[in-house]
């Protein structure tokens, strides 16, 4: 059974209302569901026969009025009224509308478009860090295809989207929060209306195997003008390399399965392949494991911290001997870098402290960095434990 209010089922006059039916949105009309009837009936009696009076006195009262006449009083039966008696009833022995858990600890969420924040003075990793959650959400969508229902709340009414008028999530009509369910798997979207901008938000019981599959082949460069979000590349194929840098990668690809963290250093003069070397071991070892890459330049090792939604992470810190300096130098006692790389090695600067809301997993973790001498790194930076694999590089590649 539908229960059809034909009498004002939504404030037509209103011009958002109008909006949202003209865009193809429909009046979500609450259904009998026989199980939360049978529930409501053996642990609910009293109020659902308390309820249940009320009604039935209401509607007598409109219709038993002595100082008018019986059709007019029959007329009176469809008045607001009467109206609100019914929907108050109806609204009690109904289930409400779906909507998701918001006790979901998996969440990702971003305000879209993402406004671009670049300077020469700080990189802008808030800005790359939004665009990633973006570039995610966005790929998961399209992978998850139309969803099951859109609903939103306007006016005191419930409305909906037939499915087949869903076009895409940016023409999508939302006037204060629009949600979206997926049923396989358990997947909810909620969209708020923030003026200009919007806020999308991913609630599930366990989002990791999405990001997983969505972030494949992902890469990030944070380093001024240069930090994008992409794909990474890489000119030369590892088999192009000397004989002896293809035997160390071979061990190193071992590494990377055994290891939930491995820390690489290769050392060598300029022009020696080092760079060009972390590049392909991130596209033809680390990409088909799942892995994001970010590449990072001096300011960005300062402030970087892997996102947390993230299962696998590498990072490329090319330089390291001009970041992880010997800190008994005067040089590296003027910044924190050294510090910030080493416990990056440790895992200790994000591990520390677990967000009670945030996805908790396990992340694992490659770290390349390529240097032109190990004599200006730290002595800790080489100690057991941090860097686990290095190599002299010595052919002159480029």
């Amino acid at each position: 059974m539908t229960y059809f209010d034909h009498y004002e089922p939504y404030n037509s006059r209103q011009p958002q209302a109008q909006g949202l039916l003209n865009a193809g949105w429909r009046p979500y009309y609450r259904q009998i569901d026989v199980g939360f009837l049978a529930n409501l009936a053996l642990h609910d009696t009293g109020e659902l026969a308390h309820k249940w009076f009320n009604l039935n006195s209401s509607l007598a009262n409109i219709a038993g009025r002595n100082e008018y006449a019986w059709w007019a009083n029959i007329l009176n039966l469809f008045s607001a009224d009467a109206r609100y008696h019914v929907d108050e009833f109806w609204s009690y022995v109904t289930p409400d509308p779906p909507y998701p858990d918001h006790r979901y600890i998996d969440t990702l969420s971003v305000e879209t478009p993402i406004k671009p924040m670049m300077s020469r003075d700080m990189i802008a990793i808030d800005y790359v860090f939004n665009r990633l959650r973006e570039i995610i959400i966005l790929k998961i969508l399209k992978f998850l295809g139309r969803p099951h229902l859109i609903t939103q709340y306007y006016l005191d009414r419930h409305f909906y989207l037939p499915i087949q008028n869903f076009t895409t999530w940016d023409r999508l009509d939302v006037i204060n929060t629009a949600y979206a369910q997926w049923q396989d798997p358990d997947l909810w979207l909620q969209i708020d209306n923030l003026g200009k901008e919007r806020r999308m938000t991913l609630m599930a019981p366990d989002l990791k195997p999405l990001v997983q599959k969505v972030a494949h082949g992902l890469a990030v460069m944070l380093s001024g003008y240069q930090s994008r979000v992409g794909q990474i590349q890489s000119d030369f194929p590892i088999r192009s390399f000397p004989q002896a840098v293809q035997n160390f990668t071979d061990v190193v690809q071992q590494a990377v399965l055994d290891q939930e963290q491995l820390a690489v250093l290769v050392s060598g003069e300029p022009g020696t392949g080092k760079t060009a070397w972390t590049q392909a071991v991130a596209k033809e070892i680390l990409v088909p494991l799942g892995f994001v890459t970010f590449i990072l330049d001096h300011d960005a090792v300062q402030n970087f911290v892997p996102p947390p939604y993230l299962q696998r992470v590498c990072l490329i810190i090319n330089e390291a001997d001009n970041l992880a300096q010997d800190r008994a130098s005067e040089v590296a006692q003027q910044s924190n870098k050294t510090e910030h790389i080493l416990s990056l090695l440790d895992g200790t600067l994000y591990r520390s402290v677990q967000d009670e809301l945030a996805m908790q997993h396990e992340q694992r973790l490659v770290i390349l960095m390529t240097c032109n001498t190990t004599e200006r790194l730290d002595p800790a930076m080489l100690r057991k434990g941090r860097v686990d694999l290095t190599c002299e590089f010595t052919h002159r590649f480029v």
